[in-house]
């Protein structure tokens, strides 16, 4: 019985995992015995409730470690970012509460494979092996390939999750190719073992195929270019609040993988890495900048926002230095927030045909939905960066970072690349304050309602709230990789 208990209380560091591995088999068993019409929406209030109590258990819960022989990690970068995965799954769940019905997403399998999604994500962020890397990422992606198809009777939603499947699989290969080849060149898959390898002499050329294969198919998870291409269209196919959830907690989960991967296993040879990492971070932020000008849907140009702020973030990690960690996991902080802020202003905007798609869509929302205008006015601020907003000091962070490192050049196209996309951003602000109004609009959900007002005065009141608390939990993180 005592070393029964001893094995448990040894697993401490993974106990937000179990939770969550639990709660969606509870979850699914109630669903299935559960009647459909009262049970899926109290299945989506219990797995909203599931995800805010780990994220409450990863915060206060100290336990750090290294566990399942050295497969998994607990430290304090992947607390850190395991806070934001949840937060960012159980906001998606919560913009999805009223607006499931209309989106055909009020099956209770929906929040069960949020949370399996969710399961994936902070194994990713623990992985401390290629097996476990790659069992944390497949258990993520086989969630969201079926979370993407999921409106079965739509056509651009089965045709996004096919497309997301046959490219998602393809990345798979590519990064499986690399982790075959890495090993095959050290003989480790333990990711500080392989750095150990790394370090004892110079990297031979097979080595350096492996990082580039395991890179790139790293970089599909998080829309870099040239990896972005199924980023617009599955962003535009999928339901609105399946977008928010793909932009959001995904997204954070693949870069802090990116971050750990890069630092933990290829840091002896950084120079290496950094030539690649630079180079994405220069291609996302001017094709995105550029790409999403002519862009006249609103989710095909948040697309290409999401793919700029990927190369923002990028630039902080090329620095490669603990400052750029510290930038990247600041950035990524407040792209989440400026991410759930937006979806919840677009489900807000509902009228009797249906939601909002064409940036047109928004024209004079000032006069009719001043509140949502509002919210949608300073998100879009944010997301060029303009000071005092969150979004300044989220580019500050990393552009300081890569100044630091003396990547001059990296820090002025990052600097271009914002003032470009200034225009594409404050086109959707002109068209909501200067355009006359041609929708009537439903009343808006008061869940969203509160969603918009907290992300919105979390993003106005940044610099004099939760920076400099943000900055530090953040330094706390970004130091326990060095």
């Amino acid at each position: 019985m005592s070393s029964d208990l001893t094995s448990f209380v040894a697993l401490a560091p993974a106990y937000p995992e179990l939770l969550l591995a639990i709660g969606a088999i509870i979850l699914l068993m109630m669903g299935v015995f559960s009647n459909e019409k009262t049970g899926n929406t109290m299945i989506v209030g219990v797995a909203i409730g599931l995800l805010a109590v780990t994220a409450v258990l990863v915060a206060i819960h100290p336990a750090e470690g290294v566990l399942f022989n050295g497969a998994f990690i607990q430290d304090g970068f992947a607390r850190f970012m395991k806070v934001l995965v949840l937060t960012g799954s159980a906001f998606a769940l919560v913009l999805s509460v009223s607006t499931a019905s209309d989106h055909n997403l009020n099956k209770f399998e929906y929040p069960v494979l949020v949370i399996l999604a969710s399961l994936g994500m902070l194994m990713m962020i623990s992985a401390n092996d290629l097996i476990s890397l790659y069992i944390g990422l497949e258990l993520q992606s086989l969630s969201l390939y079926v979370i993407a198809a999921f409106k079965r009777d739509s056509g651009r939603a089965t045709e996004a999750g096919l497309k997301y499947f046959v490219l998602g699989a393809l990345s798979s290969g590519m990064l499986l190719y690399g982790a075959s080849m890495v090993y095959g060149f050290t003989g480790q898959t333990q990711l500080d073992e392989i750095a150990k390898v790394i370090s004892l002499g110079e990297p031979s050329l097979g080595l350096i195929v492996g990082l580039v294969f395991l890179l790139a198919g790293l970089a599909f998870k998080i829309s870099a270019v040239p990896f972005h291409m199924w980023t617009p269209d599955v962003y535009e196919g999928v339901p609105t609040p399946v977008t928010a959830f793909f932009a959001s907690a995904p997204k954070v989960a693949a870069m802090a993988l990116f971050i750990r991967v890069v630092f933990d296993t290829f840091e002896p040879i950084a120079k290496d890495w950094q030539q690649i990492v630079i180079f994405v971070s220069i291609a996302s932020m001017v094709l995105a900048a550029f790409a999403a000008i002519g862009q006249k849907k609103l989710k095909r140009l948040i697309a290409y926002s999401s793919i700029g702020h990927v190369g923002f973030a990028l630039v902080g990690l090329s620095a490669g230095s603990q400052t750029g960690v510290e930038g990247v996991s600041i950035y990524m902080a407040i792209y989440l927030t400026m991410t759930i802020g937006l979806f919840a202003c677009i489900l807000a905007l509902r009228t009797d045909q249906g939601y909002v798609e064409d940036i047109s869509d928004l024209a004079g929302i000032a006069q009719t939905r001043p509140f949502i205008a509002s919210g949608i006015a300073i998100i879009m601020f944010s997301l060029i960066g303009l000071p005092p907003l969150a979004g300044f000091f989220a580019k500050w962070e990393v552009f300081l970072a890569a100044v630091e490192a003396q990547l001059f050049v990296l820090a002025v196209i990052g600097v271009l690349a914002s003032a470009i996309s200034a225009f594409y951003y404050l086109r959707v602000v002109r068209t909501m304050f200067f355009d006359e109004p041609n929708h009537q609009f439903i009343k808006t959900p008061n869940e969203l309602n509160v969603v918009i007002a907290l992300t919105a005065a979390l993003i106005v009141t940044y610099g004099l709230t939760v920076g400099g608390f943000l900055k530090d939990v953040a330094g706390i993180a970004a130091g326990s990789l060095f």
